[in-house]
């Protein structure tokens, strides 16, 4: 295994966008009962919409060029060629920050973000709020290798991303991770502990502690109820993909269309959208993401993700309390919201934000709050 780091610019062939373009012309959309909406899952008025756009006035080539404006590159690790943005700050003693994706989503989550937080003072910040963001895509996702064997699950993932810092010289350096990237920064935070300075999450898990919902308060119980709601009527996705990936990655890896309505239903269930998507992200900015799963054909391996972990159990917290300095960004619609007091039960709290509005991407969705909070909780520990 070598540890050269090989600059890395994204393009991809014209024949993989013209393919594109009659995959999409000959889509046969399913039947919908009237009036249905989104209940039974992803509409298809929208969706049909949103596939007319994507085949007729969607331009990869301009999100393709605003991707390449950060440094990218890709190593080997761990027998598996990992993907990142690597966005230096030009002040030398910025903090590196690991910023990490979930599913499903990509570094798209971080477009508005990488900048201000690498470059504060163009974006009307402080210099000695600066980070060295490194920004990978998550092994077997976008444009880092397909998973080739088993056992990649969100442990061993962030055994790669400690050596990956290693490797880029960062002997302390902080973490930030929503969704699967939470996951795999409850495991970074525990195992590469000595070399963590921080860690910042916008979800964090906590079990009930002792006395379950008794002392609880009206609002408490109501984000548990919501959670609940999720488990019992938004949760398919995960029996799924954590049971049957590769079955599932037929129909998405050869079905624009299919993909296209997997992932966009997601972006309508865990936004804080009002019940239409672009309230909280852009046409474009959806279909970018989507993009990157389509163009790398990675919609099979990064479901397998869930197979992985949920098979290994490896989730990272529940091992005793994590306690490298934690801070946590609440946003109201986030999936999981957990009592503060379980929370704080494992990990290490030392930040607690209550965003105004937000959801599941926060850093796509609301990225001036994601940063202020993000800059907020390193002042305390550079």
């Amino acid at each position: 295994m070598s540890d050269a780091i090989e600059p890395f610019e994204i393009h991809v062939p014209d024949d993989v966008l013209d393919d594109l373009k009659r995959r999409l012309a000959a889509t046969r959309l399913p039947q919908q009962i009237d009036g249905s909406e989104w209940r039974y899952g992803a509409e298809r008025s929208y969706v049909e919409e949103l596939l007319t756009y994507w085949r007729d006035k969607y331009d990869w080539r301009v999100h393709e060029a605003a991707l390449n404006r950060f440094a990218q590159f890709t190593s080997e690790i761990d027998d598996q060629r990992i993907h990142f943005i690597h966005a230096r700050s030009k002040h030398e003693d910025a903090v590196p920050l690991i910023i990490m994706h979930g599913w499903p989503g990509s570094i798209v989550e971080f477009m508005q973000v990488i900048g201000p937080l690498s470059d504060p003072e163009a974006h009307g910040g402080r210099a000695e709020d600066a980070f060295h963001v490194v920004c990978p895509s998550l092994p077997g996702y976008g444009f880092s290798e397909v998973t080739k064997s088993t056992g990649y699950d969100a442990h061993r993932i962030a055994e790669n991303f400690a050596s990956l810092m290693a490797r880029l010289g960062y002997a302390r350096y902080g973490a930030e991770g929503g969704d699967w990237g939470a996951i795999v920064g409850n495991n970074l935070a525990r195992l590469d502990a000595d070399h963590v300075l921080g860690f910042h999450t916008t979800m964090p898990i906590a079990a009930p502690m002792p006395g379950g919902e008794a002392d609880l308060s009206d609002a408490e119980k109501a984000d548990l109820a919501d959670y609940q709601e999720f488990e019992a009527s938004g949760a398919g996705y995960q029996k799924i993909q954590g049971t049957k990936p590769q079955t599932l990655g037929f129909g998405l890896n050869d079905s624009p269309a299919g993909l296209c309505a997997w992932i966009t239903e997601k972006f309508h269930a865990w936004t804080d959208c009002g019940g239409q998507v672009e309230n909280a992200i852009s046409r474009d900015a959806l279909l970018t993401n989507i993009m990157v799963y389509w163009v790398t054909q990675t919609i099979t391996s990064s479901t397998r993700l869930y197979y992985e972990t949920f098979k290994s159990g490896r989730v990272g917290i529940l091992d005793g309390k994590i306690e490298v300095p934690t801070g946590v960004a609440r946003f109201p619609r986030e999936i999981m919201r957990p009592p503060r007091r379980w929370v704080e039960n494992h990990y290490n709290v030392v930040h607690w934000s209550e965003m105004p509005r937000g959801g599941h991407f926060a850093a796509m969705e609301q990225p001036k709050l994601f940063v202020e909070d993000v800059r907020k909780f390193f002042r305390m520990l550079r």
